[in-house]
């Protein structure tokens, strides 16, 4: 399979997810649809689906504009409030694209109908997650490079069931494509908590000349993001708390008011 990054907007990503085998293709989160169907049109692949990760206008707001310029194509989301949505996504309903098996994981916090989409390529073991707003970023997503996002419409006890019992059992080799790029800023921060964490300075230093981060792994955040390591006794000293939901819900606190 081949996953392309396309920066839209201020600082997110769409991406188009291409099947080696068959050329269909899917966008994940269509915000600019002339520069999605540009891109696709230079690989010679065809599009045929969209993968909505929620409903917020930056990660669907040109589904409208592209279904209208290529009628006929299946909207993959799990909120009403998803436009053009015309297939709805059970929770680890698998389905296909190409010879590409899709996995919906349903992830309500950032909004309640919050959809990852992890992917598997069976010819060659390849495996990616296209989290949305759910866990690695700043400002407002799921599961960003060494963040989450805000608790828009869940709470911290729905987000560390998420991050524990949803994502991070993923394989630790498994991409992580998220929906910002707000690396620098939440590495800035979990190094105000862990300035001594090795793979924290080392990923830090890595990024400086990067314009994109994407993708990190499920492996390297466990080492560096410190969502994913609140049931380490170093976070939740820092945190003042030994309950990790709890850890969890100060972390969050404190990285909205970080600056």
């Amino acid at each position: 399979m081949k996953i392309i990054p396309i920066h839209v907007l201020e600082n997110n990503y769409s991406y188009i997810l291409i099947d080696d085998k068959t050329k269909e293709a899917a966008v994940i989160d269509c915000v600019d649809p002339i520069k999605i169907l540009n891109v696709v049109s230079q690989t010679g692949a065809k599009l045929t689906s969209v993968f909505v990760t929620h409903h917020h206008w930056n990660h669907c707001g040109g589904n409208i504009e592209l279904v209208a310029k290529k009628p006929g194509l299946a909207v993959y989301g799990a909120d009403a409030r998803v436009p053009e949505i015309n297939f709805v996504c059970k929770d680890n309903e698998e389905f296909k694209l190409g010879s590409i098996i899709v996995t919906p994981l349903h992830t309500p916090c950032h909004t309640k109908g919050h959809v990852c989409y992890y992917v598997t390529d069976p010819s060659t073991n390849e495996k990616a997650v296209f989290t949305g707003d759910f866990i690695f970023t700043y400002d407002n997503s799921t599961l960003f490079v060494a963040g989450v996002g805000k608790f828009y419409e869940g709470d911290a006890r729905d987000m560390y069931r998420i991050l524990f019992h949803v994502i991070s059992k993923l394989p630790d080799d498994t991409w992580v494509y998220c929906g910002h790029e707000y690396t620098k800023t939440n590495l800035k921060f979990a190094l105000s908590l862990e300035p001594h964490n090795e793979a924290l300075l080392a990923k830090w230093s890595w990024c400086q000349d990067k314009q994109s981060t994407v993708p990190s792994t499920i492996a390297q955040e466990k080492l560096y993001n410190p969502f994913l390591r609140v049931n380490e006794q170093s976070i939740q000293m820092i945190t003042g708390k030994n309950d990790p939901v709890e850890a969890l819900a100060t972390l969050r606190e404190l990285k909205n008011a970080f600056r």
